[in-house]
């Protein structure tokens, strides 16, 4: 016990100074160089994509820029990645709207909500980095996140229809019906400057994306539509624009906690924290993987954490790890955490200098950036992999994407369903793992005999099991065993080939023990052979290994058949036994 609180305070005076395994190459002028480009080039386009975020999260604007400030520097200075380019991201940012719109009584509530959001988020990150808790991830299996992923962004893209069209309508209790509201105000009184301005900036955008990718489409969207706006006359016009962006840096103040409303906000927190993470974490192994870098993802979500806290008591929202930023970020070049550094003071910049020159920038045009930005994220392919390499999964998939869609703007209900799906699916597939009986095949190896269709011995049985021995799955393997038994009536003997079983629980070591004891009044004898440690650890700690005998377990199939040959003394024919190996093949 003491060892292992000493290995977590190791561990915690370790993940507060991470930063310094690259901090000593910014000396190199190069790297700097490198840096600076990459810094700036991902900020060009966070500026606009964090405005438009705060946008689909229901805040206004400027908060997108205060959470892109300082989270991006504490995230690359406390998280094990070089490259993640961390600040507003489109799912956290629909997560957060779903999360806040139906408890907040007042825009002010919301703005409060928002900032205690993200305290929450990251402090939970905290914890679970702190206490090296990060596998929780893993419940979030693929096939839940590309479901919800999916579902995710049509709902972004479609949540943005009405700032496309110019139009406004009442939000409804499901997504669905606020969208076909949407549709149905379009087709009555579209605002025709508004179209065609989200038009003009989904052509530029898309043009360059397909002409000039190294350009960056988002901030030329962004200046060309809001120059055309201020020329025109936009806002007089009847068009919606961001308007006045309070000018300079957000002040530092705590959350206010609420009892009640930090219960209401647990649920989404929890959630946002291991979608929000996931989606870095990610981001973060695939660029590790092209770097050669090494990455820990308990420091990880210590880094996304802290960036959180940091943005909570900046007046900031939650934040993660961006897939599309990050990109444009290695892609630039960068070496080191530096570059989010740059990316952080540019926004800095932005926001003491040039926020009267964003007055005139349309709605319409964060609405484009942000169907731009999410169309991406509708993936059929994975879907169609998961069904080739397991329909059940696709199945989950596919499930997650259509109750996320009905649940809307309830998110946290879809992913919730999705890993109880899973985690379901995973059970009953362990429940009933193959069970084979097998016997030796011409290479001298041991093969199913249904399969093969080989002959065996009516005395000696060679049974293997492939899956853990625990609660759901030994009754099932106590079945199959006497169902050997009563298809062999001169059965003495049975082997089991344990090289398949990982783990033995309590419930199988009770079937275990009673199993032998049942077969021993029949007159069988049960011999196991290729145990794995963990299973002969648990039945020594029972004392089953003991009532069993040494003589009953066995490193290798061969050696447990020659125990059993020996048994049977000379009245078998060992000779002309279907087990019997041929000479120097199938060693075991």
């Amino acid at each position: 016990m003491w060892e292992h609180i000493q290995s977590l305070m190791a561990g915690w005076k370790g993940a507060f100074i991470p930063f310094l395994s690259w901090i000593g190459e910014i000396k190199d002028r190069e790297t700097v160089r490198a840096d600076i480009i990459a810094g700036i080039t991902v900020a060009l386009v966070l500026v606009p994509q964090s405005m438009a975020y705060a946008q689909l999260a229901g805040l206004p604007v400027y908060y997108g820029l205060y959470a892109s400030f300082l989270p991006p520097m504490v995230a690359a200075f406390f998280g094990s990645s070089r490259q993640l380019a961390t600040g507003p991201v489109a799912v956290v940012s629909l997560m957060t709207a779903a999360a806040l719109e139906p408890i907040a009584t007042s825009p002010d509530t919301y703005l409060a909500y928002a900032v205690l959001l993200a305290f929450m988020v990251g402090i939970f990150q905290m914890f679970l980095g702190l206490f090296k808790l990060g596998v929780l991830v893993d419940f979030l299996s693929h096939p839940v996140v590309v479901g919800f992923t999916n579902a995710g962004a049509l709902i972004i893209a479609t949540s943005q229809l009405g700032k496309v069209f110019g139009v406004s309508v009442e939000r409804e209790a499901h997504h669905y019906e606020t969208v076909w509201n949407t549709v149905l105000a379009a087709m009555e009184n579209t605002h025709v400057s508004t179209l065609g301005m989200a038009i003009l900036a989904f052509a530029i955008m898309w043009g360059i994306r397909r002409y000039a990718p190294n350009f960056p489409g988002v901030l030329i969207a962004v200046v060309v539509t809001t120059l055309i706006a201020w020329l025109a006359g936009f806002n007089e016009a009847g068009g919606r624009v961001v308007g006045d962006i309070p000018k300079g840096l957000p002040a530092l103040s705590l959350p206010i906690f609420d009892v009640k409303t930090v219960w209401q906000l647990i649920p989404a927190a929890i959630t946002i924290s291991l979608i929000g993470f996931m989606e870095a974490i990610s981001i973060a192994k695939a660029m590790a993987a092209r770097t050669r870098q090494r990455l820990n993802a308990n420091q990880e979500l210590i880094g996304q954490g802290l960036s959180n806290v940091v943005a909570s008591v900046f007046s900031g929202y939650p934040v993660s790890g961006s897939f599309s930023r990050s990109a444009v970020n290695i892609n630039a070049g960068a070496i080191t955490g530096f570059s989010s550094i740059v990316t952080g003071l540019v926004v800095m910049i932005t926001l003491i200098f040039l926020t009267p020159l964003l007055y005139h920038l349309p709605q319409a045009t964060l609405a484009a950036v942000i169907i731009m930005a999410v169309i991406n994220l509708i993936k059929i392919d994975p879907i169609i992999h998961a069904w080739k390499a397991q329909p059940h999964d696709a199945i989950v998939a596919v499930i997650t994407f259509v109750l996320t869609l009905i649940f809307a703007p309830h998110l946290d209900k879809g992913i919730i369903i999705g890993v109880l799906l899973s985690l379901g699916l995973f059970l009953w597939r362990t429940m009933r793992p193959r069970f084979a009986q097998l016997s030796r095949y011409k290479d001298g190896t041991m093969r199913d005999i249904r399969v093969r269709h080989l002959p065996t011995s009516p005395v000696i049985s060679v049974v293997r099991f492939d899956g853990s021995l625990y609660f759901a799955s030994a009754g099932y393997f106590e079945t199959k065993i006497l169902g050997v038994v009563a298809a062999n009536p001169e059965l003495k003997y049975i082997i089991l080939d344990g090289e398949a079983i990982n783990q033995i629980d309590a419930t199988g070591e009770e079937v275990l023990h009673h199993l032998w004891e049942r077969l021993q009044a029949q007159g069988i004898h049960l011999v196991i052979a290729r145990m794995k440690k963990q299973f002969m650890d648990t039945i020594r700690r029972t004392g089953l290994k003991d009532k069993m005998g040494d003589d009953t377990f066995y490193s290798r199939i061969g050696l447990a058949l020659n125990y059993v040959w020996n048994q049977l003394g000379d009245s078998y024919d060992r000779e002309n036994c279907p087990l019997r190996s041929p000479i120097g093949v199938g060693k075991e």
